[in-house]
Order: structure tokens, then sequence, then C-alpha cells
């Protein structure tokens, strides 16, 4: 007996110490992602049904009912989107594209999935347009599309799809379409920040124009309004590195016959990709106009640094006259011309005078001064 525990005191602490092992474990029972799920429902026939608390149980009801399951997602970490990547089939590509966010706009096809990145665009208000001030703001959207779920993940501050989802509930016929409606009302939300980013930054644009064309203040240069230029080439950069890699993206939605597009939903797509073409159109526009503004702004420095230069030269010229002369009348010598005239020193002075206002007036009448 003693030696029965003997053997219990050795095995039971280096059972306590191995580590846990789970056989056939599900990853998606894990509740880890419930700190990034911002919303998830299923839809049949267009109607949400009963809240569905974990994505889980958002796909049992699509298995066993029909329907597709919309889950939306704020800034998940690896640990978070594990399981919802897990129980969806995600490839590991898209997974790691869609948590470390930052990437081009783009669609890629992962055998029945659908993966869309959309960059956000958002307008920042300012009381004034300075060197510092920031114009738009970026954050990101990635849509997994399946046959029968739509999983979206946000990074970004703003950029809320709420108020979309709510939209699409109060129109029951086309969320009936099924995950390629989501997909389009996204594209279609995302693409309208941008035509409302664009009235907002031609604004900015044309307030600097009149600016510079303008006569400057008293006390200002043209050295600020270089640097509001430049930010605002900055921004515009920003918001054409949202828009032109979409373009391609957009067109293939529309033009290109695919499994998991509806075909009437593909009609929309069409329209989406015309306004996204019309809003890349002005923000080119935009970058070569600020190109012009920044040149002509240049331009108008160098002309006002010639003049300036001309009138430090003109009065130069005027101070070099009685410089010469009291060069001549300063120096120690015994013989100096006209050195005992009793009005030698007014004659000097007058001379001096008449010299200088006749440069003076030959200047001015020249535009020097």
């Amino acid at each position: 007996m003693s030696m029965i525990r003997d053997l219990r005191a050795v095995v039971r602490p280096s059972l306590r110490k191995s580590p846990t092992v789970y056989t056939n474990y599900d990853a998606t029972r894990d509740h880890s992602a419930s700190s990034a799920v911002v919303d998830c429902a299923v839809y049949r026939d267009g109607r949400r049904l009963k809240e569905c608390a974990t994505p889980h149980e958002a796909m049992i009801r699509v298995r066993e009912s029909g329907g597709f399951a919309w889950i939306g997602l704020h800034e998940p970490t690896e640990a978070e989107f594990a399981g919802i990547a897990a129980e969806f089939g995600l490839h590991p590509l898209a997974v790691e594209d869609a948590v470390h966010a930052h990437q081009r706009p783009k669609l890629e096809r992962y055998d029945d999935t659908l993966f869309t990145v959309f960059k956000t665009i958002h307008y920042v208000e300012h009381t004034e347009l300075t060197a510092t001030s920031q114009v738009v703001e970026t954050g990101e959207v990635m849509c997994f599309t399946g046959r029968d779920f739509v999983i979206t993940v946000r990074h970004g501050g703003k950029g809320s799809l709420r108020a979309l989802r709510h939209r699409l509930q109060d129109d029951p016929e086309l969320l009936a379409k099924g995950p390629s409606a989501v997909l389009h009302s996204i594209a279609d939300h995302v693409v309208d920040g941008y035509i409302a980013v664009a009235s907002a930054v031609q604004d900015d644009i044309d307030e600097v124009e009149i600016d510079v064309f303008s006569a400057p203040a008293k006390g200002s240069s043209r050295g600020a309004d270089a640097g509001r230029i430049y930010q605002l080439k900055r921004e515009v950069l920003e918001f054409k590195r949202a828009v032109a890699p979409l373009l391609r993206p957009m067109q293939q939605l529309s033009e290109r016959p695919m499994r998991l597009v509806d075909p009437d939903i593909q009609k929309y797509f069409r329209d989406v990709a015309d306004h996204l073409a019309r809003v890349h159109e002005q923000v080119v526009g935009f970058d070569e106009l600020l190109n012009s503004i920044l040149q002509a702004n240049l331009a108008q420095a160098t002309v006002a640094q010639n003049e300036d230069m001309r009138k430090i030269t003109s009065w130069a010229a005027i101070v070099a006259v009685p410089t010469m002369i009291c060069g001549v009348y300063g120096m120690n010598f015994d013989h100096m011309p006209e050195l005992h005239w009793k009005y030698g020193y007014a004659m000097v002075l007058g001379g001096i005078a008449v010299v200088c206002l006749g440069i003076h007036r030959a200047l001015k009448r020249n535009g020097w001064l």
C-alpha cells in the first residue's frame, strides 16, 4: 500500500503539470470573438430573424433553415477572428489581410468566397485650412461574401455600417437577393462617401485658389500658401490611393459573370462603377489643378523676390553717391580740392541731394521703386 501511495504521489504532480490537450476542438465555439462582433443576424426572404448570440449559432440557423448570415466585426485580433474563419472556411491569406488591415482596395476569389477590400474616406471638418490641417481620414472595410454569409470587417473609428444595415432591412425585396445585395450596398455606400468628400475637397481647393490669385494680406507671405497647397496635395494623394485601385474590382463585379453575384445585382454594380469613375476623374483633376496653383504660387513668390531685390538695388545705388563723395572728402591729404571754399560744404550736400533725387526719379519712372 505504501508503494502505491508513493506511485500516486509521483504520477499526480506530473499530470497536473502536463498541458491540456483538446481532441476535436471546435474553435467556433470559442466566445473570444464576442468583443469584436458588433452585429450578428440571419436574414431569410429579406427579413431579419431573431437575434443570434454568436456567429456559430447564426451559421447553424442558416444551415438548418436557409437564408444567409451577416456578421459585422470591428478591428478583430487574430484570436478573435480565428474561430469565425474556421467556421466559415475563410482562406488564411484573406484572414491575414482582414486582421492586419492597411490593404489596397482589391477583389480576390478564394474557392467559393469573394474577398473585397474598400478604403473609406471621411472629410475632417476644420474652421481654417492650414499647412498642418488634416483634410481626409481613411479607414477600411473588408467584405467576405459567400453563398450563405457575409462577413464585414471594419477598421478605423468612422465608417460604421449600422445605418446601412438598417436601410437594407427596410428594403426586404433587395435584401432577399442574398449576400451579393449586401456587397453592392457596401460598395455603393463607400462610393457615395467618395462623392461627398470630393465636393468638400473642391471647396478647400477653391478657397486656396482664390487666396493665391488675390492680393496678399499685409504681413502674410506666399510661403504660407505654399504650405497649404502642399498639405492639400498630400490629402488628395491619400484620396487617390483609395479611389484608383478600386476601379478594376468594380469593373469586374459589373461586367464579369460570377457565381456569387446575382445577375440582377450585377446591373447595380455598373452604376457604382460609373460613379467611381467620375470621382476618379475629379481626384485626378484636383491633383493637376493643385500642381498649377502651386506653380503659380511659386512664380508669384519669385516675382515678389525680384521686386524686393530691385528695390534693394535701387536704394543701394542712391546711397552709393553720397558714400562716394564723402569718401573723397574724407581722405586726409594736404592738397584737397576746394578745401578752403566758404560754401564748399553746402555745395557738396546740395550736389549729393540733387544727384540722389535724380537717381530716385529715374528708378521710379522705370518701375524699380
